[in-house]
């Protein structure tokens, strides 16, 4: 089946959670919804601030998984483009009319670097990311094979102890390698600091970027040296893209979660103090659940289970409510404390997922919300795509 655009929601006769122009009242529930007027601001806001910054935006479509979404964010945020995590990500992407794509991921299966050379025939300028000297030929004779090229980013290891080399040195080294193989560019380094993200003291964040900053400042020093060209350095997330836009060594945010927010982020504090989602970013998705039983007194339970999203940074929390307390869930079901016995069935209550990226791959579609009525359903178009 072709990937699914917006027009072709509507007419393939899949059930869908809404539609336009009905109220959000009569969305059916487990459903993602998005408060159109937050998503837009938030897109705007970042788009500014890169603009402002001198800094491109490659938004991080892993975390929302949509054509769609990226396509916002291009026309009212001036994104260049997106990255994710997986081939068939790309494709989706590719395919669906994004430009401009970054595998922010080594790959390395046959198969996978077989139809990630063929992505430029779709028009699309395909980056990749590499830490082995032996993916440079693999990544070479798929390209020569289909008479592409690929652009690949050398990734360094700058904290997150995931992927990546260490040292300039390396880089170079890799760098030359890319730059002698037939079908291949080198464009420049990869440097995300995943594992500060989360950390919730603007001090610690900025500490492990400040290490991160300097790593990446020797090798691109040591690439000039060698009087190699590096077009990019890209990073950044929604915890840190500050630091690397002020570093005057990136030049390419990566943020993701600042479109949608969620609980886990909106914990972090920014220089102030303050919440992150009080202030700096809105929340934008919420998991919209249903109260299907309230046969305990001081319990309601909801229909928002493990199934409709990802607990792995935490239970969601209910928004707008201080009455009621989401406390734990099973496969199909939520528990709700509500100890005054407010809620009853058949209510619906917004919740701020845990972890907006792998809540959004668990559903087919998004309902678009404004002023309490549904504007638009958009497909999760990458949904499932892990391969």
């Amino acid at each position: 089946m072709k990937d699914l655009t917006t027009l072709d929601a509507y007419e393939v006769g899949f059930d869908i959670p809404a539609k336009p122009g009905m109220d959000e009242a009569d969305i059916q529930t487990p459903a993602l919804v998005l408060d159109l007027d937050a998503l837009e601001r938030n897109i705007k806001k970042m788009g500014d601030y890169a603009k402002a910054h001198g800094m491109r935006h490659r938004v991080h479509g892993k975390m929302h998984k949509s054509v769609d979404v990226a396509k916002l964010q291009e026309r009212l945020g001036g994104a260049v483009g997106v990255c994710c995590q997986k081939v068939s990500e790309a494709e989706v992407f590719a395919r669906g009319g994004i430009k401009d794509v970054l595998v922010s991921n080594q790959v390395r299966d046959a198969a996978k670097i077989d139809r990630l050379a063929r992505l430029p025939k779709l028009g699309a300028r395909i980056i990749v990311c590499i830490d082995d000297p032996e993916n440079v030929g693999e990544l070479s004779a798929a390209a020569v094979r289909h008479g592409t090229r690929i652009e690949c980013l050398v990734e360094m290891d700058v904290g997150a102890g995931r992927c990546g080399v260490i040292g300039a040195g390396k880089v170079v080294a890799l760098a030359q390698a890319i730059e002698a193989a037939e079908g291949l560019r080198f464009t420049g380094i990869q440097a995300y600091q995943g594992a500060m993200q989360h950390m919730d003291r603007y001090e610690d964040r900025k500490a492990k970027l400040d290490a991160a900053i300097a790593m990446v400042a020797e090798a691109v020093a040591a690439l000039k040296a060698e009087g190699i060209a590096c077009e990019l350095v890209s990073g950044g997330g929604t915890g840190s893209y500050y630091f690397e836009s002020a570093s005057g060594v990136y030049n390419e945010l990566q943020c993701g979660s600042y479109a949608f927010m969620d609980a886990d982020y909106g914990r972090i504090l920014d220089k102030d103090g303050n919440r992150i989602d009080q202030g700096e970013w809105e929340n934008a998705m919420f998991l919209l659940t249903q109260v299907m039983s309230h046969a305990k007194a001081d319990m309601a339970i909801c229909d928002a289970g493990l199934k409709a999203q990802s607990v792995d940074s935490g239970l969601p929390v209910i928004f707008g409510r201080d009455d009621v307390e989401y406390v734990k869930c099973s496969d199909e079901h939520g528990v709700i404390a509500d100890p005054q016995g407010v809620l009853k069935v058949g209510d619906k209550l917004r919740l701020v997922p845990g972890h907006c990226d792998p809540t959004a791959n668990v559903h087919d579609w998004y309902v678009g919300v404004r002023n309490g009525v549904v504007e638009v359903v958009w497909p999760v178009s990458a949904r499932g795509r892990a391969y």
